[in-house]
């Protein structure tokens, strides 16, 4: 079939790479949600590690052609929008999986991670770099990659090149594997500061606590250097646990 170019539609084609995929999704759950199963390529391969695939397919001829490709099997496919999913309908335990489009990753990511039915483990193929900014350290953090690691232990899977897909994208993708915690491990109060501190991401954190919060310049960085935080850092340079600690010291102000 044609893909459609307005929703991102490279199909994977490589086998091993498929069963790759499938392997890092499986051994939580009994259950794969899987973002986008287009031709179904990824479906069969997630029909070996799972006892029941549910496919979210937002093009209505692909969902409706889907099932025909898998006679006797446990799959059950939605043709929705998977941002229009309410996620506390789909089963107490699953597992989130699938090959996603550039446009609708952040999104995904978020509403998955944050929601009240989180999966057990997401499997999720994605553009590299934004692979990489999920995945970052200190030094490279951007609100992306923060968030997630708030609700997530997020770990970089198998590169995945661009010659692997028909048609071909523009870019390589690589595989991001999330394992949810329990709880986020900052508060909402922590998360509003973080989006205030990466209000200009490029510019001094102090900078944009200064205006974002309405506190002196001087206040700022003396808070900074009470938390062993260079008064020359940017958003990026901050670890969740300075995050954590600066929002703790702006509370008792």
């Amino acid at each position: 079939m044609k893909n459609k170019k307005s929703l991102g539609q490279h199909w994977l084609t490589d086998r091993a790479v498929l069963l790759d995929i499938a392997n890092l999704a499986a051994g939580k759950t009994n259950v794969v949600v899987e973002v986008g199963p287009g031709l179904g390529t990824l479906t069969s391969a997630l029909l070996k590690f799972f006892d029941e695939v549910i496919a979210i397919e937002f093009d209505a001829e692909l969902a409706r052609k889907l099932p025909g490709s898998f006679p006797g099997k446990k799959l059950r496919v939605i043709n929705k929008d998977i941002l229009s999913v309410d996620e506390e309908d789909l089963p107490e335990e699953y597992t989130l999986a699938g090959n996603i489009p550039y446009y609708i990753t952040s999104p995904i990511v978020q509403k998955f991670l944050a929601g009240k039915n989180k999966p057990k483990k997401m499997v999720l193929l994605m553009q590299k770099e934004v692979a990489e900014r999920l995945a970052a350290d200190a030094g490279d953090y951007s609100i992306l990659g923060l968030s997630a690691q708030i609700y997530a232990k997020v770990s970089l899977g198998p590169v995945v090149g661009r010659g692997f897909f028909a048609p071909p994208p523009k870019v390589d993708s690589q595989v991001v594997v999330f394992e949810p915690y329990e709880l986020p491990l900052a508060t909402e109060s922590t998360m509003a500061l973080i989006k205030i501190g990466f209000s200009a991401p490029r510019k001094k954190l102090v900078s944009n606590l200064t205006a974002g919060l309405q506190l002196s310049r001087e206040g700022v960085l003396e808070i900074l250097s009470s938390l062993e935080v260079s008064g020359n850092a940017r958003p990026a340079d901050l670890t969740i646990k300075d995050w954590l600690a600066l929002e703790k010291k702006l509370h008792k102000r």
